[in-house]
Parts: C-alpha cells; sequence; structure tokens
C-alpha cells in the first residue's frame, strides 16, 4: 500500500515539489486585485509569497491521510507486502476453481487472514486512527467495514480481493501523479547544478546559488545557462524551447539580456549575472507552476464538496439495503442483505473522481507550459473555456513593436534639424516609438544640450533642447497646447510622432511597426472558434483601423487613454461578454485586472508581467492565445468525460448490488478498473499535440 500523508482523498493536493501544498479554501474565478507590489490573486501574495490561504484547517497534521502522488513507494520494491498478498490469493483461488481444494477453517481463515493483513494493514491502521477522531466516512473505514463484513460472513476470498485490488488501485493512482510531477519537474527544473565563475582571471566551479550580482560566468556550447545575465560576449545562439516552448534559435548581441535555462548552442560565451539565483526568472516561472497546482477550479471544489457529501449518503443507503428489507421480505436471510450492503460500500468509494480530475487540471497546466504558456491556477483553464471575446493591445501583442522610421516632414524643410531635436526629446523615453527615432538618428545628438523632459501621460514629451522648449507626441499633446498643425498629419495612417518648437508647430515623423506572423492567423482561428475579436490602442485612429484591416479584427479603437480602455472593457462586461485581455501586463493593468482572464506576452522579459496577468505566454505569439483556449477547453473537456465514466459506472453498479446481481468481485473490478481509466485519460493530456 502506498504510503499515505494527507487526510482524505477529498483533498488531494498535487505539487510539483516535496512540500504538499494546501487548497485554497476559497477559489473565485478571477482575482479582483492587481498591483505591481506584493500582487495577490485570490489572497495569494505571489511578490512577498505570502500564501494567506494556505491554511490548513481542513487537514490534519498526523499525516496519515491520503496523498496521491509522493511516489516515495511507488516502485514495485516497495510494494512486496501486497504483490505477495496478491500471490496468495491467485494460488488460493486456482486451487478453488482449477482443482476443487478449498482449505477448511481454521487454515483458510488463516491463509485469507495473512494476505488479508499484508494487502490491507496500513488501510486498517489509517481507518482506525479515523475512527478514533469520529471521522467515519472516509475511503479507509469504507473499505476496513466492507472487507471485514466479508469476512464475518466467510467471503474470505472476496474481502481478500476487495483489499488487494484497492490497494493496487492506490498504487498505479500514485504512480500516475508521481510520473506527472516529474514531467513537469523535467519541463520546468531545467537549472544546472553547477556553474564555472571567472574569479580572480581564473575559472572556479561553484553552485549557482554561490554566485554574487556582478560576477562573470562562463557558458561552454551545449551547457545550460545558470543564472539571469547580460551577454558579455560580442554574441551568442540559445535554445529557449524549455521555457518558450519554439524550438527556433535565438540570437543575441552584446549588452542582450540572457536567461536561466536557455542553452548555448555555439560557442563559449561570457555572461554577468544579474540577478541572484533564487531571483531568477526560471525560479519565477517554477514557483509560479507549484502555486498553480493548488489553485483548485471550480470543478475540483464541486468534486471536493460532492464527495464529503456523497460518501455519507451512500454509507446510510447501504446501512439501509441491510435494515428495511427485514421489515418487508418474508424470507429474510442478513447474510444476503449485509453482502449487499458490502457492495454498496465498495462501489461507493470516490476516488476515481478526487484523484482522476485534479490529475487531469495538472496535465492541462503541464501542456501549457510545454507550449511556452502558464497557467496561475486550474482556475483558469475553466475560464479560458467561458472566453467568447478576446480584447488586444496593439503594440508588442499584434505588432512586434519595432519600429522604424518612415518619412520625416519639416515644416521649414530641414529635416535634419526636426530629427536632432525629435530624437534629443525621446532619447529621454523608453517607449518603442522613442527608441526608433533616436535609433534613426543615429549620433546626431553630439552637441545638443537636453535640458529637463517631462513626460505628459497617454500624449508625449515636452522639455528644453539647447534654447528651445519642444514638444513631442501625438496631436493630442499640441491640442492640450492650443498649436494647430495641417490636415496632413491626420490623414497619415503610419504612427505620427508631432513636433512643436517655441509654441508653433515644426513638423511630423512617420513610425511604423510591423505585424507578428502569425497575427493574421490567430484571428482567423478565433473566429473559427467563434470568438469576437477587439483591439484596444493609444495610437491614433487612421493607424489602428489600418492594423485591424490588416489583420481582420472585428473591431479597433484608437486614441485611447489608459482610462479609455477601461471604459471600453467594462462596456463590453455590461453586454454580458467573458472577455480576456492580452497585453503587456503592466501599463494595462487595470484592464487586466477587470477582464475574466488577463493575458500577458512576453513574460520573460518583465518579472511585473509574471506578477500582473493570469496566464503568461512566453514568446510573445499571437496564436498562444488560441493555444491556451484549446488547452482550456480539452483539460474541461477530460475532467468531464471522467466525472461522467466514474459517476455512471458507480450507479450502474450500485443499482446491481443492491438488487443482488452484482458481487463484491464485480464492485471491486468495477471501481478499480473506472478509477484506472479515469486517470489514464486524465494523463493522456500531457501527450496530445496542439
Amino acid at each position: 500500500m502506498a504510503t499515505k500523508n494527507n487526510d482524505t482523498c477529498c483533498d488531494t493536493a498535487i505539487v510539483t515539489d516535496k512540500k504538499t501544498t494546501a487548497p485554497q479554501k476559497e477559489n473565485n474565478a478571477k482575482p479582483h486585485h492587481h498591483s505591481h507590489e506584493g500582487h495577490t490573486h485570490d489572497g495569494k501574495s505571489h511578490a512577498g509569497h505570502n500564501h494567506a490561504d494556505h491554511s490548513h484547517d481542513d487537514h490534519d497534521h498526523d499525516h496519515d491521510g491520503h496523498s496521491h502522488g509522493d511516489g516515495e513507494d511507488s516502485g514495485w520494491r516497495g510494494q512486496l507486502p501486497l504483490l505477495t498478498s496478491l500471490a496468495i490469493l491467485a494460488v488460493m483461488l486456482t486451487l478453488e476453481y482449477g482443482f476443487g481444494i478449498k482449505p477448511a477453517n481454521p487454515w483458510s481463515l488463516l491463509i485469507f487472514g495473512t494476505s488479508y493483513l499484508l494487502a490491507g494493514y496500513n488501510v486498517l491502521k489509517l481507518a482506525f486512527r479515523k475512527a478514533m477522531r469520529l471521522d467515519f466516512f472516509n475511503e479507509f473505514f469504507l473499505m476496513s467495514v466492507a472487507t471485514l463484513g466479508a469476512f464475518a460472513i466467510g467471503s474470505y476470498s472476496e474481502g481478500v480481493a476487495v483489499m488487494v485490488f484497492y490497494s493496487i488501485g492506490e498504487w498505479f493512482q500514485d504512480s500516475a501523479v508521481a510520473n506527472a510531477k516529474r514531467s513537469i519537474k523535467a519541463l520546468l527544473d531545467i537549472r544546472p547544478d553547477t556553474v564555472d565563475v571567472i574569479r580572480d582571471g581564473k575559472t572556479v566551479t561553484v553552485k549557482p546559488v554561490d554566485v554574487e550580482i556582478g560576477e562573470l560566468i562562463q557558458v561552454r556550447p551545449g551547457e545550460k545557462v545558470a543564472l539571469d545575465g547580460e551577454l558579455v560576449s560580442d554574441k551568442g545562439t540559445f535554445n529557449t524551447s524549455a521555457m518558450t516552448g519554439e524550438s527556433k534559435p535565438d540570437a543575441k548581441a552584446k549588452g542582450d539580456s540572457v536567461l536561466a535555462g536557455m542553452i548555448n548552442l555555439n560557442t563559449a560565451i561570457e555572461v554577468r549575472v544579474v540577478s541572484l539565483f533564487k531571483d531568477s526568472k526560471l525560479n519565477r516561472i517554477l514557483e509560479m507552476v507549484q502555486d498553480a497546482t493548488a489553485r483548485k477550479s471550480k470543478t475540483q471544489l464541486f468534486i471536493s464538496r460532492f464527495a464529503k457529501i456523497y460518501t455519507p449518503v451512500v454509507f446510510a443507503l447501504a446501512v439501509l439495503v441491510v435494515a428495511l428489507p427485514y421489515f418487508f421480505v418474508t424470507d429474510y436471510v442478513f447474510a444476503d442483505w449485509l453482502y449487499r450492503g458490502l457492495v454498496f460500500l465498495v462501489i461507493s468509494c470516490p476516488c476515481a473522481l478526487v484523484v482522476s480530475i485534479p490529475l487531469g487540471y495538472f496535465g492541462g497546466i503541464g501542456l501549457a507550459s510545454k507550449n511556452g504558456i502558464l497557467f496561475k491556477g486550474s482556475n483558469f483553464l475553466d475560464v479560458m473555456t467561458t472566453i467568447n471575446t478576446v480584447v488586444m493591445d496593439k503594440t508588442g501583442t499584434l505588432t512586434k513593436g519595432v519600429f522604424k522610421v518612415q518619412r520625416i516632414v519639416a515644416v521649414d524643410g530641414d529635416e535634419k534639424e526636426l530629427l536632432r531635436l525629435a530624437a534629443a526629446i525621446e532619447s529621454k523615453s523608453t517607449h518603442p516609438i522613442a527608441m526608433a527615432v533616436t535609433l534613426h538618428a543615429g549620433d546626431i545628438l553630439q552637441h545638443t544640450a537636453i535640458g529637463e523632459v517631462e513626460e505628459v501621460p497617454g500624449k508625449g514629451l515636452k522639455g528644453q533642447i539647447d534654447d528651445k522648449q519642444v514638444l513631442a507626441g501625438n496631436t493630442r499633446l499640441l491640442d492640450q497646447f492650443n498649436i494647430s498643425y495641417t490636415d496632413e498629419v491626420a490623414q497619415e495612417e503610419d504612427t505620427v510622432v508631432v513636433l512643436a518648437v517655441n509654441g508653433r508647430y515644426a513638423g511630423f515623423i512617420t513610425i511604423a511597426d510591423e505585424l507578428k506572423e502569425d497575427a493574421v492567423q490567430a484571428i482567423k482561428e478565433m473566429h473559427e472558434m467563434k470568438i469576437q475579436t477587439v483591439m484596444l490602442s493609444g495610437d491614433k485612429q487612421a493607424v489602428v483601423t489600418k492594423t485591424g484591416r490588416l489583420l481582420g479584427i472585428d473591431r479597433a479603437f484608437g486614441d485611447l487613454l489608459p482610462e479609455n480602455k477601461v471604459e471600453k472593457v467594462e462596456e463590453l462586461k455590461q453586454q454580458g461578454k467573458h472577455l480576456a485581455f492580452v497585453g503587456d501586463g503592466i501599463n494595462d493593468a487595470p484592464v487586466v485586472a477587470l477582464a475574466d482572464a488577463g493575458i500577458a506576452m512576453g513574460g520573460l522579459g518583465s518579472d511585473a508581467t509574471i506578477e500582473t496577468a493570469d496566464i503568461v505566454i512566453q514568446n510573445d505569439m499571437p496564436s498562444k492565445i488560441v493555444t491556451a483556449i484549446k488547452i482550456g477547453r480539452l483539460t474541461k473537456s477530460i475532467v468531464w468525460q471522467n466525472i461522467a465514466l466514474a459517476m455512471g459506472v458507480k450507479v450502474i453498479v450500485l443499482i446491481l448490488g443492491a438488487g443482488g446481481v452484482a458481487t463484491l468481485w464485480e464492485a471491486v473490478i468495477a471501481d478499480v478498473g473506472v478509477a484506472l481509466l479515469a486517470i489514464l485519460n486524465a494523463v493522456r493530456i500531457q501527450k496530445i499535440k496542439l
């Protein structure tokens, strides 16, 4: 019998490390609070890891309960008593039904009793300990009563068979969960055990935890990067598939960010460490996946509550099956009706439900991780099945966010001077558009005096360049300062940076962005899934309309400030839409909070993104939105297949058992069989190709 570690199978918590994480007491489908510091999801503080809802009130601390998946004794060597019991049972049944040899009492009782204790010692011990606490409605007490009852009426072989096959089923269940855990660990826990650090001109091999920020590490071809850092070598090529799910090599240049878990493909490189081992992006992702397995979906919570009611009800029905016929049946035989009641008890075990269902959701989280998508809880797998509207930001979500200058139009004809002023003020911003202007300007700023620069939220920048007051931004910025501009600006379809110098309109610079390669296909697939698509952007309406037309977006809104985006999302929710919002998870935090599911693009590039979003797409691909929805639907489908299978078989056998048709043999085979089928159905999720 596999080692048991929690109170009941109804409270099974599947985790990815040796520590068992208690399930939440409450779990709403969507958290209502989003903040960048100490961000909270359903009472769980990810930033501080203060898991306030991980109370163990529902769990006994004696560790005598039932937890699938520790896997410590799941190998056959840990099951020798059970296998010995199975061998004894097989020999005795062969003698009885093959050769007609059946030992008389007390030898029969002694042999079957020994086999019974070998298979069921742990179950009996746990049942007794729970009974001492007046906890009678659990599978251990249920199986103990059923099997001891079988012995009491002389059905020794059936009593042993029930205990043996029940224990074998538990063994297989433990093994299935342990394998699922190992699969997730192998997928994500790709941190190397050692790292080569360059100290005093020598290469020293140490543990990653002993490396400090600022130290230089060396990574040879084929090795994994151990810590987050900045590439010091001129260039490098990396395999990021373990984190992003994509096998395409990622080329990096000197100064680019390199993350733990990436595999160096070509020449030896040097990386300067920028964060401690415990603070690496990969470590954060691992912690997030571990937390996710404890965040129960509504279906899991329902099944847990259902099982706690279902088991005592069936227990009561079993008693009635034994007792009621005494008053209505003329040839009442206690042993016959007790036997029928025992069948009721055996088949009532809810393990097929409460093990296979969490395992199904665990498989969904694993499949998503394999595809470069991180769900912060199985509840969000369920949420994705309800989504009928996907609202997306434009820049960085549907477009690459890599802007290039297209045209420079100066009122006085001096395009070089206009570019110099624009680049000077934009050099104080990290916005992709500002960076595009600065990059295009090159070294034109060498003798430019840049004074104080102030950001005007949602509109642009104002500042002192040389002796001139310069405004650079969108047309709303010039409107705010009552500066008129030409109609040509409004007619431009590309993104426009409008400039004013000393209170007068000076010209504009057009910037163009590229669509992501899979963006059009992603929108097409969403439409095939009957999902409405909406794009919200701060860009001017002409740009947004053009992008929406190219993509085939249903509705595209431009000229939006952050508060306008919130208004649009609230408007959609008032129309009864179940929506996911896809953006960078930082600037759009208010919208993410409103959405049923907040999805962040490119989570590997931003700590705040990981903190804010409910779902993180690690490789920036819009097509992964569709993949996330498919995984949610697939997981829910398999979970409900298991529920229907388990409940259908149990109801049939319960009816047959009450009618005296089904025997204990059929009851235990049905119970163990349906549990194994449900588990096999659940674990296949991780093998599915999307």
